[in-house]
């Protein structure tokens, strides 16, 4: 279940919510002031290695601090 990250155009306020389903999107509000002028943004993914990899785990740890996202 993927976490989005949103941007409030009424109150400038960034939120974030959990999303079970698309369409569920078009249904959110802002968690500051109830607007539905909302925005989804592009952020970075996180992920983790699978139980036994041989990927170390700090490899995945996300993006680097020169990619422009924190």
């Amino acid at each position: 279940m993927p976490i989005y990250e949103f941007h409030c155009e009424d109150c400038g306020k960034n939120f974030e919510s959990l999303v079970l389903i698309a369409s569920a999107v078009n249904d959110l509000t802002c968690k500051h002031c109830n607007s539905s002028n909302i925005k989804k943004m592009i952020s970075a993914t996180s992920c983790q290695p699978a139980k036994g990899s041989p990927i170390p785990a700090g490899a995945l740890s996300g993006c680097s601090s020169r990619s422009g996202f924190s």
